[in-house]
């Protein structure tokens, strides 16, 4: 389970996980000073109250899986708030079923978090530096965790108990491999030459201002705090990395290796401990006077080793059983030991190589100690530094000039972009989203923004253009256009309406077709990932009812923006798997499965929401 976990958080509480602990530890320090002043919830789950910080911790969070795609931020923040009530709801019910997670397997898993790693193993003095760095005590972080395991552990045990049969795969691919006979003709757009009135061309200016609008534009002043930047103000003197290098000695250490052979004297049915015992005892006496090698080849019952002379190669802690290793780990370079018991029989060992540890010298790893350590001093300030500057910024919202002398940065500034376009850090969608949010629109400081792992930073308005409709002299020729688009479009959908009637009525397709001067098309064998058809009109075609008898399915579709398709569906063909999809069909049932346990998952948070004791601001659900 904690594999699982470790490999990819998904499904219902995944972005629990990932809000608890894997969003970059900086932001956690930082954000803890975002509307900490708030008394009244702003929602609640039974006894659990939702403060304002808590919901902008999960609206950043949330809001980042839709960057760049210009949703309302009220409408973010409403399912970030959501989301919360769900997970809490679901964390209240897992906790009331007694479900838990070894301190073993907490433990592991925070070991696996690249915050508390320094050269991708993990470090405790760093561990204990980034909580100190976030106020936080290890007993909290870890049952933060500990929650997280469980509720994914949950997950996997509802998820995990549905299944689909090979009859739900087969039902499947009959729909899925279904395949339809259809004709169609095609209607396009006349063109159109007679020119729109002066009085039809202001009309439509003023009905349709939004089409000639220009966006709002914005600029904004910020302070940008970088680990690159702090990383070279950081001192470094041998007296400072000689105290970090004792610190980090295990990591320079190489753990002595131990090369050992070994006679085994096996435990049978027809030799019991004691006839073993005697004859291991007796093959030592004769090792005073013969080769190790020749008699483990004589007498030993390991046949594996037997024929390269009792050789087991290098040994490391834990590969062998622990009364046979607490030998091994202790002999001197050519020792033969006592008879040895266990659970096979009785062993003589001997060592054979012994290549000593060492620690490599101060000297010999001062270059990568100093990179080392000033890469954990700057993070360590860099986190320090953010909670500086989300302290300054929200405690003096109407300007960054504090932040920027208590820091020493530098206030930097834009050039006007849009909520949809920008350049410098306005490219980021993240920026643009915090400068258009009411709360930086209002003349606040925005909440910290982070640009990369290693670089936030935070805004504050400095000029904003609204946006203003272009003046009709300066887009005449649009309007002229879109006038003549839309006659056109309303001609072809006259047009297709009279012969989707005509065919509705009994006429046959090709009659109307040679009337009307139009093409007719036919595709006997449809299917639904055909090319040739635009992904909306496909869909049209295979969610159109079954053709009764003789009489065909009648309806329209937009082949493109200047052509409509009138349809006829006359035939409708079961699918069926082929030999590839069968040969598969293990894997499509594990898919398949998955998907109906996600679907029991949604339910069951669904039907706990309804039960919860849900209160929203002042309102109760």
């Amino acid at each position: 389970m904690l594999t699982k976990i470790r490999e990819k958080a998904q499904g219902a509480f995944a972005w629990g996980i990932i809000l608890l602990i894997a969003v970059p530890f900086a932001l956690w320090g930082i954000q803890n000073y975002t509307g900490t002043s708030q008394e009244t919830p702003v929602a609640s789950v039974g006894s659990k109250d939702f403060f304002q910080q808590d919901l902008n911790k999960a609206y950043e969070q949330y809001s980042q899986n839709f960057q760049g795609l210009n949703i309302d931020e009220q409408v973010l923040k409403t399912e970030a708030l959501k989301k919360l009530i769900k997970d809490e709801a679901l964390l209240q019910y897992v906790q009331s079923k007694a479900l838990a997670a070894s301190d073993e397997n907490t433990r592991d898993f925070i070991k696996t978090l690249p915050y508390f790693q320094i050269d991708g193993k993990f470090s405790e003095t760093q561990y204990k530096s980034m909580l100190a760095a976030q106020r936080m005590s290890s007993p909290e972080f870890v049952n933060r965790v500990r929650s997280a395991l469980i509720m994914e552990q949950f997950q996997h045990t509802v998820t995990d108990s549905s299944f689909a049969t090979n009859y739900d795969v087969e039902s499947f691919f009959r729909i899925q491999n279904q395949q339809r006979g259809i004709k169609y003709l095609t209607v396009a757009l006349p063109k159109l030459n007679e020119q729109p009135t002066e009085a039809e061309q202001q009309a439509f200016y003023q009905e349709h201002q939004e089409l000639f609008k220009l966006p709002d534009q914005v600029s904004v002043d910020y302070l940008e705090l970088a680990l690159d930047d702090i990383a070279k103000t950081v001192e470094v003197n041998d007296e400072k990395l000689k105290a970090y290098y004792q610190e980090q000695k295990a990591l320079y250490a190489t753990p002595e290796r131990r090369k050992v052979s070994h006679i085994l004297i096996s435990i049978t049915d027809k030799q019991d401990a004691a006839a073993a015992l005697a004859k291991a005892q007796e093959a030592k006496k004769q090792l005073q006077n013969k080769d190790f090698a020749a008699l483990a080849a004589e007498l030993s019952d390991d046949q594996a080793s037997a024929k390269s002379g009792g050789d087991l190669g290098f040994i490391n802690p834990g590969d062998l059983e622990k009364s046979f290793e607490d030998v091994a780990l202790t002999l001197k370079l050519g020792e033969i030991s006592e008879p040895v018991r266990s659970s096979f029989g009785y062993h003589l060992i001997k060592l054979t190589q012994l290549i000593p540890g060492e620690i490599k010298p101060f000297e010999a790893v001062k270059d990568e100690l100093t990179k080392t350590y000033q890469k954990t001093q700057a993070e360590n300030q860099f986190y320090q530094s953010g909670e500086t500057l989300a302290q300054m910024s929200y405690e003096n919202p109407d300007s960054l000039q504090t932040a920027s002398d208590a820091l020493g940065l530098s206030i930097k500034q834009t050039a006007l972009f849009t909520r949809e376009n920008g350049d410098g850090i306005a490219s980021n969608p993240k920026v643009r989203d915090a400068a258009f949010s009411d709360d930086v629109l209002q003349g606040n400081n925005s909440s910290p923004v982070e640009l990369a792992g290693d670089k936030v930073v935070v805004l504050h308005l400095h000029e904003r253009k609204e946006a203003t409709v272009k003046p009709f002299a300066e887009v005449k020729q649009e309007v002229i256009s879109a006038i003549l688009k839309q006659k056109a479009k309303q001609q072809a959908d006259d047009t297709v309406n009279k012969i989707k009637a005509r065919l509705l009525a009994g006429e046959s397709i090709d009659a109307v077709a040679t009337e009307q001067k139009l093409d007719v098309q036919t595709i006997e064998n449809l299917v639904r990932t055909n090319p040739a058809f635009p992904l909306s009109v496909r869909e049209a075609i295979f969610k159109a009812p079954k053709p009764q008898g003789d009489k065909p399915s009648i309806f329209t579709a937009e082949f493109s923006p200047n052509e409509k398709i009138v349809i006829s569906l006359y035939l409708v063909k079961e699918g069926e798997m082929s030999e590839a999809e069968k040969k598969q069909m293990g894997d499509i049932r594990k898919k398949m499965s998955a998907a109906f346990g996600q679907a029991d998952l949604n339910m069951l948070m669904e039907s706990l929401l309804a039960e919860a004791d849900v209160k929203i601001a002042s309102a109760e659900k």
